[in-house]
């Protein structure tokens, strides 16, 4: 049985796991091994992942979590970009369990907790030029394309570039 619930400082271990599996398994065909590095340096070490289980903002709502058993199978986490507007920052699985629902189910955590504690009436998400698996994931999910922009975490010689899409809520 799969629950999805709000994670805790016993996740921590869990969410950098997945979410660093999850982020190899996506770019590792179409972005540099030191652009991977950097990014998960950044974003899935212990001390970060810690800091946003235990401190939590309208503009970072914390990490949702997939549990299987006692591990972490999937996680994502989102927060306001302004007044009306949430955005989806993050969102992996274990890669070994895509097509199950299990991402659906923890975007679906993160819109509920968008819409109905921080009055969000539209959620945003940027998604790699050229990621096939969270492309097709988000279209589903009736995100629609709007802009392209230069990659997050691009340093001055790279050109990877982000896709933004929108969809009411």
């Amino acid at each position: 049985m799969i629950h999805i619930r709000k994670a805790n400082q016993n996740d921590v271990q869990g969410i950098s796991k997945v979410c660093t599996d999850g982020y190899w398994e996506t770019y590792r065909d179409t972005h540099s091994e030191m652009y991977i590095n950097r990014v998960i340096e950044e974003f899935y070490n212990h001390d970060r992942i810690l800091n946003e289980v235990t401190n939590t903002t309208r503009e970072w709502g914390g990490y949702f979590v997939a549990i299987e058993g006692n591990e972490v199978i999937g996680a994502g986490g989102g927060g306001m970009i302004d007044e009306n507007s949430g955005e989806v920052f993050v969102l992996y699985l274990n890669p070994n369990r895509r097509n199950e629902g299990i991402g659906t189910r923890i975007l679906d955590a993160i819109t509920k907790q968008q819409k109905e504690e921080f009055q969000a009436s539209c959620q945003w998400v940027s998604v790699a030029k050229g990621n096939q698996k969270g492309i097709p994931f988000y279209e589903a999910k009736e995100f629609v394309f709007k802009y392209e922009q230069r990659g997050y975490a691009n340093e001055e010689e790279e050109s990877y570039i982000s896709l933004r899409y929108y969809r009411p809520i």
